[in-house]
């Protein structure tokens, strides 16, 4: 082994080996058990930023693991390519907007552009040690992807679980499209209540509003039945102010005595309670809000106006008429659309929608009946499924993305759906095979496409379609893990639960393994605009990889983790480390062949702790666990391996003449076993350090190409032993006592010692005497001399070093 461990030659090098070696290709024909992945398919758009570095990393210490453990790891990866910021990417790159061209032809473009940029994108991941089999690969816009999102649609559709109306529809006036409820993100927002007079014949009403720039679309005035303020008015009309029309007063529950006046107007449409009292009561329809987020004709002088515009006139007007009673400023949540920041509307639009709000207590069973790691996470989908009050919105009035596989018959209306063995098709350019059933040929393209979630809903199918005709096809699903950040299971995880469901009546998976987030140093959120961003990129040249992940490592699931460059430090530390210790125990194991022998007292000692640590990081990463493994055989690593057995054996690995052959014989069994199976527990974690220790000694003594498809280690607990432990710990006390005193004497620690004295028990002197041998020559002592007592030590070191 070379004297240091070089990172910058290692870890490319090791990472063109597990190539070469085809280490992580998944076997379709291997009669192992299968472990399948749905693998989180990121954005080409940018580059891995620190939160993949983190969470891909987390998901991998489980999945190598895993593929120790004797699994065949189904590990494919995607790419997410068919939305808005690859829409952008492509457009800014090849100087063209998607709206000008053929939908078929950008997207061609799109993937041509793809596949030029994925090789250096994919880079990262490969650098970052993530051991996906990256043959098995799918895009979310590619023709694979195309046909079985668009069979998806169909098949929905034939079940009665789609359907298309004109409805009232959340919208995006920046994107110009309809959204779902998923897309909201609530951002609190300055703004003000204005009192409002709504003049009746015997009196006026008072009405608290943040939106006065709809009154135009005000269609009825709602108060609470047991309002005694009000009961009187029930069933009269007030007229609206500024637009003199008249609207009926009615009682519903639904107004909150308790909020603002009492009293609320109902705009169509202002926000989910109007859409509601619209549908009970059947009240008319007038919409004032364009496309584009401007006021229309109904809004009579104030048409064209921007909202926020429009909202400031009205509040003058009304001013000026003597209509504005009271103005308060205040903030409070607003919905606005995720991707821009732009507070949504709701418009009367003609939308695609999924079904299912009529399923959310079956949702909630489906969320009991997978395993979440960690558990309380789970709470958030259960939140999510409780305040559903929107069937799924699935189509978006875009260009780019994957089409509808729908015409209409400009005869009669009729929705004529594609044929499953023509998918996938682009209505804009592909034609029905057969005619109307009313005879009519002349049809109407869908040009709408689906949401980008109803697509990345299938991601499941996405990947184990590719495995279709294998005989592992029917093994692949339910996958065994979806590994994810917490911030998206309202989108991708509860999304891809419906789909799952609504198909295939189960679960897409067996595990929920959800991460955290990577936080900048003062545990703020990274963000290009605060200019906090720190580029794994930089931190894998500066450091390397196993120092990046073993800071990873340091996080529990579900917990965000500050960035802290004194943890990649220590990352950086441990690998040094493992290499050294690793060099010094193989430079005395080049005579050695492995093989059981009679073990000294002290080897046992290590081997019934080493025993325990197996056992004890096997039970953590089976639940996923793995920053207990970590710091559990780090602890066991540095200290008991490291400080404590490596220098007890010296003596007997060096002085074979003194200590004789099966005195060092013990030694190297025990050297052998420890170093290994440490470099095992750590494998999922650092993968380079230990596949490079690995290569040098341990693969042919293993006869196996690598060590992440070795055998995960097993424990023997005969080697387990209590009585054994105790006079090992006994040792290793006395050792650390005679090392702090010559500290203290500021002596070597290679400083004999005249007489090393020891008071303590008669059971506590027979251990010691147990490891005499090992004992004397660790503490350099020529003599040692008990008495009974307190435990206590004392030295005499030899007269010239006093």
């Amino acid at each position: 082994m070379q004297d240091k461990y070089d990172f910058k030659s290692d870890e490319p090098r090791i990472q063109a080996f597990w190539k070469d070696k085809n280490i992580f290709k998944f076997n379709p024909t291997s009669k192992k058990p299968i472990y399948s992945v749905d693998t989180p398919p990121p954005t080409v758009s940018g580059e891995m930023h620190m939160g993949h570095a983190f969470s891909y990393a987390q998901q991998d210490f489980v999945i190598r693991y895993k593929r120790m453990k004797g699994f065949n790891v189904f590990y494919p990866f995607g790419t997410d390519d068919n939305g808005l910021p690859t829409e952008k990417l492509v457009e800014k790159m090849n100087k063209v907007k998607s709206k000008r061209m053929k939908r078929q032809d950008f997207i061609k473009l799109c993937l041509k552009t793809i596949d030029k940029l994925r090789p250096q994108y994919i880079e990262d991941w490969k650098k970052i040690g993530i051991s996906c089999d990256f043959d098995i690969f799918y895009s979310t816009i590619d023709e694979h992807s195309r046909r079985i999102s668009q069979k998806s649609f169909i098949d929905l559709y034939k079940a009665g679980r789609e359907y298309r109306k004109e409805a009232p529809t959340m919208w995006c006036p920046q994107c110009q499209t309809a959204i779902a409820q998923v897309e909201l993100e609530d951002k609190e927002l300055e703004s003000q209540f204005n009192d409002i007079i709504f003049k009746m014949d015997d009196c006026d009403l008072i009405i608290a509003t943040t939106r006065p720039e709809l009154l135009s679309s005000c269609v009825a005035v709602f108060v609470n039945p047991d309002d005694e303020r009000y009961k009187q008015i029930i069933g009269k009309k007030a007229r609206v102010p500024l637009f003199e029309r008249k609207v009926p007063i009615i009682a519903d529950r639904k107004a909150d005595p308790e909020k603002g006046t009492g009293v609320v107007m109902c705009c169509t449409f202002g926000d989910q309670t109007d859409i509601e009292w619209y549908k009970a009561h059947k009240l008319p329809l007038i919409m004032s809000v364009t496309e584009d987020g401007k006021m229309n004709a109904n809004a009579g002088k104030y048409e064209g106006l921007k909202l926020k515009e429009a909202r400031k006139e009205v509040i003058e007007d009304l001013r000026k008429n003597n209509l504005l009673v009271k103005e308060k400023k205040i903030t409070h949540p607003v919905n606005v659309h995720e991707r821009c920041g732009t507070e949504v509307e709701i418009l009367n639009t003609k939308q695609w929608f999924i079904k299912y709000l009529d399923l959310k207590d079956h949702f909630f069973e489906c969320g009991k009946q997978m395993k979440w790691f960690p558990e309380y996470m789970k709470v958030r989908l259960d939140h999510w499924i409780k305040g559903l009050q929107w069937d799924w919105c699935i189509s978006r009035q875009r260009h780019y993305g994957v089409p509808f596989p729908v015409w209409y018959c400009k005869s009669c209306g009729e929705i004529i759906i594609a044929n499953v063995k023509d998918l996938p098709v682009d209505p804009l350019v592909d034609k029905p095979k057969k005619k109307c059933k009313c005879g009519s040929d002349k049809f109407e393209p869908e040009g709408d496409v689906m949401d980008t979630w109803a697509t990345s809903s299938l991601t499941p199918q996405l990947a184990v379609e590719l495995m279709k005709g294998s005989s592992v096809y029917k093994k692949l699903f339910p996958m065994d893990l979806r590994p994810q950040a917490h911030d998206i299971i309202t989108f991708w995880l509860f999304n891809t639960m419906v789909k799952s469901q609504l198909h295939e009546n189960k679960n897409p998976w067996k595990n929920i393994m959800i991460s955290g987030f990577a936080l900048d140093p003062k545990g703020k959120k990274m963000s290009k605009s605060k200019g906090n961003v720190v580029r794994p990129q930089e931190v894998i040249e500066k450091y390397g990889a196993d120092a990046l992940r073993f800071w990873a490592a340091g996080s529990k699931l579900g917990e965000d983790l500050p960035y802290q460059e004194k943890d990649i430090v220590t990352g950086k530390k441990m690998v040094t480390k493992l290499w050294n210790a690793s060099r010094f125990a193989l430079m005395h194991l080049t005579d050695y062949t492995p093989k059981k022998c009679e073990l000294e007292v002290i080897d046992r000692w290590m081997l019934s702790k080493l025993n325990r640590i197996i056992i004890d990081s096997t039970d953590t990463f089976e639940e996923y666990e793995y920053a207990k493994t970590k710091m559990n055989v780090e602890k066991f690593f540095w200290h008991t391996l490291c400080d404590n057995y490596l220098e007890i054996i010296k003596d007997r690995i060096y002085n074979v003449e003194k200590r004789g052959k099966k005195a060092r014989e013990s030694a190297q069994f025990t050297l052998y076993t420890s170093v290994l199976t440490c470099l095992k527990l750590l494998a999922p974690i650092m993968p380079y350090v230990t596949e490079g220790v690995y290569q040098q000694y341990f693969s042919k003594k293993e006869k196996c190409d690598s060590i992440h498809i070795s055998k995960w280690p097993e424990s023997d607990v005969k080697l387990i032993d209590e009585d054994v432990e105790k006079v090992g710990d006994l040792m290793v006390d006395v050792v650390a006592a005679v090392r702090k005193m010559k500290s203290d004497a500021k002596v070597s620690l290679k400083t004999e010692i005249e007489v090393l004295s020891i008071t303590c028990s008669s059971d506590e002197k027979k251990m010691l005497e147990s490891v005499k041998d090992d004992l004397i020559a660790t503490t350099k002592a020529k003599i040692i001399s008990y008495k009974v007592g307190k435990f206590n030590i004392e030295i005499d070191l030899v007269e010239e070093k006093k």
